[in-house]
């Protein structure tokens, strides 16, 4: 039997700020309207349901599952008051304790949505729930593990170098991931698109995941135009254009992967890739 008609009918879409996954969207900030300066609550609310509005017809009939970025932060005691407020997650599910944080499963995938603005260092609270959902992910059940964060770990970009909510939470948190073999990591942050091959402490590794930049859904900033060059090696495909991605998981083996060029007017594939899956890897199991 081919591998197109082994096809399931649960399948999962993925674009960072515009991310399905088996009927999902996955924005990865939701308040790109905001200014980058911190506002108070008051503002923030106000802002959030500007940028919310336009909003509603796409998320009225199709669920959302979102994670916090850099537009969401405010001066409020608790922080992200309004983000809680209007984007309230199953957190609860998955054991955690917080709405910046959580897990779900669905059509074979394992989706972690993590948080680059709360605290992440091993003695945190989002560490140890980290810790503890990834010991628990069973793969014969859910195959694949997908992993959506705000700031990238991965940046050829000269935009967002060396920011904390990167280095450090990579730092931190990198071998989590590589040791629970996660298949792809999806950032946003950087507004443009970047591909990376698998990768582990910044060499490339076949037991690492993908890196996935897809930052370029639109914004009031404009785009992320300059790179570092040379590219590295691990940089496999970069492009500051506005898009959007999609991740079609086609069996517990095979996913195909594609990122969309908006800028032509209609949609044009302009990178691809198929991607197995970790867990089907003899050489990668643990």
């Amino acid at each position: 039997m081919g591998l197109v008609s082994q096809r399931r009918q649960l399948l999962l879409t993925v674009s960072i700020l515009a991310v399905c996954l088996a009927g999902f969207s996955f924005p990865s900030a939701v308040s790109y309207r905001r200014p980058p300066s911190r506002p108070d609550v008051r503002v923030s609310r106000r802002l959030d349901d500007d940028g919310s509005t336009p909003q509603q017809p796409l998320a009225s009939r199709r669920p959302w599952m979102v994670t916090q970025g850099n537009h969401e932060v405010e001066i409020s005691t608790p922080p992200f008051t309004a983000y809680n407020a209007r984007w309230r997650m199953p957190f609860e599910d998955s054991g955690s304790t917080s709405n910046l944080y959580y897990s779900f499963s669905v059509a074979g995938v394992h989706v972690v949505m993590l948080g680059s603005y709360t605290d992440f260092d091993p003695s945190s609270a989002q560490y140890k729930w980290l810790q503890s959902d990834l010991a628990q992910v069973d793969r014969t059940k859910t195959p694949w593990l997908v992993v959506l964060i705000h700031a990238p770990w991965y940046n050829t970009n000269k935009a967002h170098q060396g920011e904390t909510e990167s280095v450090d939470m990579k730092k931190y948190m990198e071998s989590l991931l590589y040791n629970a073999r996660a298949d792809v990591v999806f950032t946003g942050h950087v507004h443009a698109y970047e591909r990376f091959t698998r990768v582990y402490e910044d060499q490339a590794d076949d037991c690492g995941p993908i890196h996935i930049t897809v930052g370029d859904g639109g914004n009031r900033e404009g785009l992320a135009t300059k790179y570092i060059d040379p590219q590295l090696e691990i940089s496999i495909f970069r492009e500051a254009s506005f898009g959007h991605g999609e991740l079609e998981v086609v069996n517990a083996t095979h996913a195909l992967w594609t990122w969309h060029r908006n800028d032509d007017g209609e949609d044009v594939v302009s990178d691809s890739l198929w991607i197995k899956s970790i867990s089907s890897v003899d050489s990668c199991k643990v």
